[in-house]
């Protein structure tokens, strides 16, 4: 196996991370969670 072929495997599989992140982060289901984790900074300490 050439070391191209190595480098452009690395980068598909890269690809395919990277866009599982993305779709997981934008999901309905954790628009809760980080709509949450946002109002974290604007807290009072009584609140946490």
């Amino acid at each position: 196996m050439d070391i191209n072929v190595l480098r452009g495997i690395i980068a598909v599989v890269s690809l395919l991370v990277f866009l599982g992140i993305v779709m997981w982060a934008w999901s309905g289901r954790q628009r809760k969670r980080f709509e949450e984790a946002s109002r974290l900074p604007f807290a009072e300490r009584d609140d946490l």
